[in-house]
């Protein structure tokens, strides 16, 4: 990458930076999951991603635990008669592909147009497990969501919503606004996603924050009450599960941070705490 390049380009380069980490576990012998197809997603734009970014990879445990926990979350929800999953911003996630899920499961996946344009060009060939939709629809248009969400929520019973890597790059309002979309259909009923704190975050801005800013994708959201966020917009917390305290363990953990995974595991941030979560919520009623 020339030293006149950006880093990213917009924020659709994080699914890139995203894949780079998943096509590595997939060369793991004791890999956590398989994703055959994630480096031919990466592709040249991600091998460059990775030479700029590689101070980054003593943190690559925390992507791939990250993974892990949705994995097991999703595997457990559809198990639970979940009819459809709804995938938003879903990047260049593969999971119709590469987890095993019923047939008669719905999996709809939302994002940018030109990124779901380059990854069915990708994976124009390779043939999901279950039913897969893709929705090309700008996640900001709070009218077409909307739209999208009812039409989505009339043909399912129990839909579990999936927002991986998505929150941190909203402000606080954004986030509540989408919590409060996603509340209103009663087929949505629970919800997952990753969540960090306020001491997390200045960490990655501290890290990465220039590039992204660069690329107009800042992050921004990390609620000090962690997931208790979302109860007044008629979410309650099921779950909560630190990348953190998986990494330990698989004996992911780098050696120097060991010692802190002796200590308890807490479910929201204390406050400067560097804490992340993955976080299953589902429907108050409220």
């Amino acid at each position: 990458m020339s030293s006149r390049e950006q880093t990213f380009r917009n924020i659709s380069d994080t699914a890139i930076w995203a894949a780079i980490y998943r096509g590595r576990e997939n060369e793991r012998p004791n890999g956590l999951f398989r994703d055959p197809f994630a480096t031919r997603l990466a592709g040249e734009r991600g091998r460059q991603i990775a030479g700029a970014m590689k101070s980054h990879d003593r943190y690559e445990w925390a992507w791939i635990m990250r993974t892990v926990l949705f994995d097991r979350f999703i595997a457990e929800e559809v198990a639970q008669d979940v009819d459809m999953v709804v995938n938003l911003a879903a990047g260049l996630d593969t999971r119709p592909y590469r987890m095993a899920l019923p047939p008669t499961l719905r999996w709809i996946e939302v994002d940018f147009p030109p990124l779901i344009d380059y990854k069915e060009e990708i994976l124009r060939k390779e043939r999901p497990g279950c039913a897969l939709e893709r929705v090309r629809l700008d996640l900001a248009d709070e009218g077409a969501r909307r739209d999208l969400f009812r039409r989505l929520a009339g043909s399912a019973k129990r839909a579990l919503v999936v927002t991986e890597g998505l929150l941190i790059y909203l402000t606080p309002e954004q986030a509540g606004s989408l919590a409060r979309d996603l509340a209103a259909p009663p087929a949505f009923q629970r919800w997952v996603f990753d969540l960090a704190s306020p001491g997390l975050l200045r960490l990655l801005q501290r890290q990465v924050g220039a590039a992204l800013d660069a690329a107009a994708a800042p992050l921004k959201f990390a609620p000090a009450e962690g997931p208790a966020f979302f109860e007044s917009y008629g979410w309650k917390t099921l779950k909560v599960r630190t990348p953190f305290k998986e990494a330990s363990r698989t004996k992911r953990l780098p050696l120097f941070l060991r010692l802190f995974a002796l200590f308890p595991e807490r479910d929201r941030p204390r406050g400067k705490q560097i804490w992340s979560g993955v976080c299953l919520m589902e429907k108050s009623g409220r």
